[in-house]
């Protein structure tokens, strides 16, 4: 015979599992609240954090640039060089990293300092490193698709770059395509860089953009750029001319994200001339 406290214990146990049901369903409906809890498990520095309450101008920057790109204390002073044309501009930076094991949206000085001087001991993360970094309370240079998980994560529109991931040559053997790729169709923020990096297989990365429903335009330029060249021999799906029209293209293609599932703005700019 099924006791009293047994069949209380089975209603207790029904009921917390339809309200965890219920409660997954709501951040579902409402991804705001979902999103504002993800936001308690990073540390968003003042600086970005009341920009982002007054609605200034944020510019997310990667940090693997800063760890995996140059050494000692050359990219130190080039990240400091990076941010000072940020705020020259009128935006705030925010640098995006892990240390300890805690993802940090904006870096302060010694932040910045010590993320430098470790250099390639800090561990490259992408997108699918996050948890893992995080869990075992590394430290992590954020690629361009975390540093774009991130972003979004707090609100932030823009997001600067030197160049992005591609797919590789070959690909169709070694299924070798960058998960920033993937990242950029599905993240709605825009990305300004200077192209994939010429190693890469351009015509099929513009395919996949594609296939990923991104907007990807060239700066004065009908030519899409390979990183640290000018000229890919590529068309460049599309055309802006000017900082305005660049600033339509990006509000237009925010206020379709509202509505559905719309174009990911992803512009580039031609390297500047040695």
């Amino acid at each position: 015979m099924t006791s009293k406290k047994t069949l209380i214990f089975q209603g207790e146990m029904a009921s917390s599992s339809a309200h965890s049901r219920i409660s997954n369903l709501q951040n579902h409906l409402s991804p705001l609240e979902a999103n504002n809890k993800l936001r308690s498990l990073v540390k968003i520095s003042p600086q970005v954090s009341e920009a982002l309450s007054n609605g200034r101008a944020v510019v997310a920057l990667e940090s693997t640039i800063i760890s995996h790109g140059m050494p000692y204390p050359q990219n130190l002073q080039t990240a400091k060089e990076v941010e000072s044309i940020v705020r020259e501009n009128g935006a705030v930076p925010a640098t995006i990293a892990i240390l300890n094991g805690v993802p940090c949206i904006g870096l302060s000085e010694e932040e910045l300092e010590r993320l430098a001087s470790l250099g390639k001991s800090v561990q490259k993360t992408a997108g699918r490193d996050i948890a893992h970094v995080v869990a075992t309370r590394g430290n992590g240079a954020t690629t361009v698709s975390a540093t774009l998980f991130f972003a979004s994560m707090v609100g932030i529109q823009v997001f600067v770059t030197g160049g992005i991931g591609g797919v590789h040559r070959h690909a169709n053997h070694t299924m070798d395509i960058s998960s920033d790729l993937t990242a950029l169709g599905r993240t709605p923020i825009a990305v300004i860089s200077a192209g994939v990096k010429s190693i890469l297989d351009i015509p099929k990365t513009l395919e996949y953009l594609e296939t990923q429903e991104v907007y990807v335009a060239a700066y004065k330029s009908d030519e899409f750029p390979a990183f640290f060249t000018e000229k890919s021999g590529c068309k460049a799906p599309s055309r802006v001319n000017s900082p305005e029209e660049c600033a339509r293209v990006i509000g237009k293609c925010s206020l379709c994200l509202r509505i559905s599932s719309f174009s990911k703005v992803f512009m580039h700019f031609d390297p500047l001339p040695p």
